[in-house]
């Protein structure tokens, strides 16, 4: 199955921060813990954060100290974002033609399955592009799904409820591309939304095999604890760094 265009506003509006926000927010202090941990980010470093969305991870960065740059493709987001009194900055973009000189940033982020979303040309320039504005001795960290652990337990349907409001996805997996492609039902204040969506899936190994080719180093691979990837690993951070 080809990859469609990704419709950013269609999936990436209220209804997700209704439906997703309070769960997200609430991990949040954590998540900015554990990628301080891999990433060993001291006050000051300058760190890029792809697919910032409304802020919650760059926002926690910035308080600590960091340099931070969000950029994302929702205004809806950014603005968001903005309303959050730190200092990082937040500019919207297409992470594929990242709008910074070369050697910019000491560290890029990509939290939360926010790479894959474009055909596999697109999805190698935005490695591409993140180790172009990576200083040297630069590390790009990428948080995504363990498919790994996924399949095993996929299921045909998902149901986010909030009072009686409902987020129902359909989601398939294309095992010939490596995709996920979901069918989405949106039934909030009496209204029906549909539409559809897909994003690419990795094992760690075909995943370090794309950081590689885009000219990073070395690739180590964790769970969501921060120990070492396993096969029964929800999820799955990729710390890649360029020489």
């Amino acid at each position: 199955m080809a990859a469609g265009p990704f419709d950013f506003d269609e999936v990436f509006d209220e209804d997700y921060l209704y439906f997703y926000g309070p769960g997200l927010d609430a991990a949040s202090e954590s998540d900015a813990g554990l990628i301080c941990q891999l990433l060993q980010l001291a006050p000051g470093m300058k760190v890029l954060d792809v697919a910032c969305g409304h802020g919650r991870i760059a926002n926690r960065l910035a308080q600590r100290g960091a340099d931070v740059t969000g950029l994302d493709a929702s205004e809806l987001f950014l603005e968001r974002a903005r309303e959050a009194p730190t200092d990082a900055s937040y500019i919207l973009g297409d992470m594929r033609e990242l709008p910074w000189p070369d050697e910019t940033f000491d560290c890029v982020i990509s939290w939360f399955t926010s790479f894959g979303y474009f055909d596999d040309e697109d999805n190698r320039r935005v490695l591409a592009e993140a180790r172009r504005v990576l200083r040297p001795c630069g590390r790009l960290l990428i948080e995504n799904n363990n498919l790994v652990e996924l399949l095993p337990r996929w299921l045909p349907y998902v149901v986010v409820e909030r009072g009686d409001d409902l987020m129902v996805d359909r989601p398939k997996f294309d095992a010939e591309t490596g995709r996920a492609t979901t069918e989405r039902v949106v039934v909030r204040d009496g209204r029906v939304r549909r539409f559809r969506f897909s994003v690419r899936m990795f094992v760690a190994a075909e995943l370090g095999d794309w950081l590689r080719a885009a000219g990073f180093d070395t690739v180590s691979f964790y769970g969501a604890d921060g120990e070492r990837l396993t096969a029964g690993s929800r999820r799955m951070i990729t710390v890649a760094q360029r020489v």
